[in-house]
């Protein structure tokens, strides 16, 4: 989830568990920075490995074992900055910084990025795929009940907050559902049945879903409209990847070879050919028009390099106006 997201999340977590309306705002500043905490893992990077920091982003820092000992870090650095020069114990400092932190790895599994919650007993990528990283309809009314909640001095603000999260993460659960039914309906009427499928929301919103299935190794991804009228954006379809046939060029034991099932293992094997670039291997869970196969990152292969060469990391930015407009076109079509 965006920065932004992560601490009104954190702040309101830590506003709740709050008894006292002095302390409510000081309760939000601590319950913030300590949400956004655990993406300090971002500092793990390799300036060789460009896959290093796909394995390590969302991974021990976001673990249900880290928050206990996450939080009592952040407490250690917030208390000597911060609350004890407010005569604010360390003890309720420590509290802000728990409901604060143990609120990121959550809101992170609820994307469909995918969070390590069960490191280090499973490194499984947890992804619930019922909200965008980015959605301003979740956020922007957090941020405004957090304001008056520290404003009026009244945690009944921070409750209500609460509940914002509780229902709209409730209605992200209802879309995804009816999106993979529909998306099951689709299967069914191309005389498909699929190995796997899945329902994804677009950018910025749970109106418009991507819906992505596996069948006789092939991709089919659409998008279906899901305000007051469900609509269908049927879409493309894309080969599986199959890396014998696809790089038979490729020795096994290579760095390359390592990097594909590194990658692999990342995206949850959604793994495809970009349709443009026969080097590139594309993530298909992401496309920035949700019923086109063109992947937002991937990692490209060069037949050139020696077997010690990583792959290279690529990130789609290509005409990013043109398909906002595609996005935004497919989402007011529903209504």
């Amino acid at each position: 989830m965006d920065p932004i997201s992560q601490g009104v999340f954190g702040a309101t977590a830590a506003q709740v568990s709050t008894s006292k309306p002095r302390h409510l705002g000081w309760a939000a500043l601590i319950g913030w920075l300590s949400g956004m905490a655990p993406d300090l893992d971002v500092v793990f990077r390799s300036s060789h490995d460009p896959l290093f920091a796909l394995e390590y982003h969302r991974q021990f820092t976001h673990s249900l074992a880290f928050i206990p000992l996450g939080s009592l870090i952040c407490a250690l650095v917030f208390y000597w900055l911060l609350t004890s020069k407010r005569q604010i114990s360390f003890g309720r400092t420590y509290l802000w910084c728990l409901f604060g932190y143990a609120t990121h790895g959550l809101l992170d599994a609820c994307t469909t990025y995918g969070t390590q919650l069960l490191w280090p007993f499973s490194t499984m990528r947890v992804a619930w795929n019922t909200v965008s990283i980015i959605d301003p309809l979740l956020t922007i009314p957090l941020l405004v009940l957090i304001g008056l909640s520290i404003l009026r001095r009244k945690r009944a603000y921070a409750i209500i907050a609460l509940v914002w999260i509780v229902v709209y993460s409730s209605l992200g659960i209802v879309q995804r559902e009816r999106a993979e039914a529909i998306g099951q309906m689709l299967a069914k009427s191309r005389g498909h049945e699929p190995v796997r499928l899945e329902a994804k929301p677009s950018f910025g919103n749970i109106l418009l879903w991507k819906i992505i299935y596996e069948a006789k190794d092939i991709f089919y991804v659409d998008a279906v409209g899901l305000a007051l009228v469900p609509v269908v954006h049927e879409g493309a379809s894309v080969p599986k990847l199959d890396v014998r046939s696809d790089f038979a060029w490729l020795d096994p034991t290579s760095q390359q070879a390592i990097d594909i099932e590194r990658f692999r293992w990342f995206s949850n094997d959604y793994l495809a050919m970009s349709p443009h670039d026969d080097s590139l291997i594309i993530d298909m869970r992401y496309s920035a028009v949700p019923n086109q196969i063109r992947g937002l990152w991937g990692i490209k292969l060069d037949a050139t390099a020696d077997d010690s060469a990583h792959v290279t990391w690529v990130v789609n930015r290509s005409s990013s106006a043109r398909r906002f407009k595609q996005l935004w076109a497919m989402i007011v079509s529903s209504f």
